[in-house]
């Protein structure tokens, strides 16, 4: 079912990303189809059309807000995709942990070349990691080595471990105890590697160096600031409050289950953060815009170097990824148990697209995704 878009105005699982990216920026994409009168809803509905139970996107300038829907909030109902719902954002919360720690060394409470161990001391330890020479930059640049905690929770890697633990609540020193039980990827500096676990220890470090939690400091010196009433930091509750569309998760299965309750404290600094297309958005345009960082901070945040796991460039929290008009832009792919996000913003923060789905993306998937936000930047400003 395809639900109709609106038009209003007014004011990192990354697998395959690579392939997808290339296909992007040859062309070779899901929305080569002929355009219709409203570009943005024929790019949504190439998504839905990849399999989405649903698909919502939101697209800004400075003076424009425009929407588009496809597919439904529920399966097996004939519910649209809730206008400005709100989704589980994944991985695009580490943008702003990356944000809040780059505020902390702007203000000289902290250094970016200081390492894990003076802030948590013995907490990056055995197996062969060593915090000692591990620095926060080296966290949130993904160059630490620090391995991936994500398979050691049963809840995100299978059906019958979603049904028993997904009200389980841990601690970030726990999830740190789980990797360590793993030998380090690469030694420091050396290589690049995507790991949830960098992103923990960064919301640890935030603890430490502020004395209060990394989701009062969210609140506090992002979601509040912005005016961000939809965004929130949910904690171990484990439910979406407010409208928002079901999440589904096949576990690399033929069948998908609803998956929309989930204790996220997994996902602590890394994944948690619950939020809309608009929100984002914002969130995306303050940043670049120079409204949350100073200019020393955001140069940081935005040097990139290759990931090549990812195909594109990652800097401090945030990715660079390729438009196919030329030049590039800056996001962050997020996924956590049948919410996929993927949002970006021109460099000069002026234009933003947030895309989200919420079942499984496959390649295809991704694949459209990622059209809709290339093609939407690409766009000649309004």
């Amino acid at each position: 079912m395809h639900v109709s878009g609106t038009r209003r105005r007014g004011p990192l699982v990354l697998t395959g990303l690579a392939a997808v990216l290339l296909a992007t920026s040859t062309g070779l994409t899901a929305s080569a189809k002929p355009q219709r009168a409203d570009p943005l809803q024929q790019q949504v509905d190439a998504i839905h059309d990849t399999g989405a139970v649903g698909a919502f996107a939101e697209v800004t300038s400075p003076h424009t807000r425009d929407s588009a829907r496809a597919g439904t909030a529920e399966r097996g109902t004939g519910r649209p995709m809730p206008h400005n719902g709100r989704l589980r954002i994944g991985s695009a919360t580490k943008t702003f942990t990356a944000t809040v720690v780059l505020q902390l060394v702007g203000e000289g409470r902290m250094s970016l070349e200081d390492t894990v161990e003076q802030w948590l001391p013995g907490v990056v330890r055995g197996s062969g990691n060593d915090g000692g020479r591990i620095t926060v930059r080296q966290l949130l640049q993904h160059t630490s080595g620090i391995p991936e905690v994500k398979p050691e929770i049963a809840a995100l890697n299978g059906a019958d471990g979603y049904r028993a633990e997904r009200f389980r609540t841990y601690t970030p020193e726990e999830l740190v105890g789980s990797a360590m039980r793993h030998p380090p990827n690469f030694p420091p500096g050396t290589d690049w590697s995507y790991s949830n676990t960098n992103y923990i220890l960064a919301a640890m470090i935030i603890h430490e160096v502020t004395g209060r939690s990394w989701a009062q400091e969210v609140n506090a010196r992002i979601i509040r600031p912005l005016g961000l009433r939809d965004t929130s930091t949910p904690g171990t509750f484990p439910s979406i409050r407010g409208p928002h569309a079901h999440g589904y998760a096949a576990f690399s299965t033929d069948t998908s289950i609803d998956v929309t309750t989930l204790n996220p404290s997994m996902a602590v600094g890394s994944g948690s953060i619950i939020s809309t297309t608009h929100d984002l958005n914002r969130f995306y345009a303050a940043l670049l815009g120079g409204r949350l960082l100073a200019p020393a901070q955001l140069d940081e945040m935005t040097t990139t170097k290759p990931a090549p796991e990812l195909g594109v460039r990652y800097g401090l929290g945030l990715g660079e990824i390729p438009l196919s008009c030329g030049g590039s832009y800056f996001g962050h792919l997020g996924e956590l148990l049948g919410y996929h996000t993927w949002g970006g913003v021109t460099r000069d923060g002026t234009r933003t697209a947030v895309v989200y789905v919420t079942s499984d993306g496959g390649q295809d998937t991704q694949q459209a995704m990622s059209t809709l936000v290339d093609r939407q930047l690409c766009r000649t400003r309004s």
